[in-house]
């Protein structure tokens, strides 16, 4: 008889998890993590990806945001008109005219941000406290290879 509280060997053509597969995992776990988190600053996993955006990069219009973001432009519009509203973004007229509108974090956006950064700062630690400095290098580079070699025309 085999004791319920210890996992069976694995057969040995079970092959193992694919990486994929963990990843995927890892992200859904981060994500409820990081919904609960920013939840607590009144933010959105999305909000929070588009203020961090804004930080990076200068003035993207909302349809890059939605590409970066992974969520339709119109979702994206919904999320810009809250952050706009609460003020931690402004937009302005493109100089070359047209439609598009410049989006920037606020000084109030960028405060925000950085609250739900020391939040992702603790999710993160937790994550990664049985991992040591080199290996965390190294899962950084790697995740970011396998980023760019699935879509190489944009930076991960």
């Amino acid at each position: 008889m085999t004791d319920p509280g210890v996992p069976a060997a694995a057969a040995p053509d079970v092959p193992p998890p694919r990486v994929s597969y963990l990843v995927f995992r890892l992200e859904r776990r981060i994500r409820a993590c990081l919904d609960e988190a920013l939840a607590r600053h009144g933010m959105t996993t999305t909000g929070y990806m588009a203020l961090s955006e804004l930080r990076l990069r200068d003035a993207p219009s909302s349809a890059d945001l939605a590409r970066i973001a992974f969520v339709t432009p119109q979702a994206m519009n919904l999320v810009i008109r809250d952050l706009e509203q609460r003020g931690l973004i402004s937009r302005d007229p493109h100089p070359r005219g047209g439609r598009a509108l410049r989006t920037r974090l606020t000084p109030k956006g960028l405060s925000t941000l950085r609250r739900c950064d020391r939040s992702l700062d603790s999710i993160e630690a937790v994550m990664l406290a049985e991992i040591d400095d080199p290996d965390r290098t190294t899962l950084t580079e790697a995740l970011t290879l396998c980023a760019r070699a699935l879509h190489p025309d944009t930076r991960p």
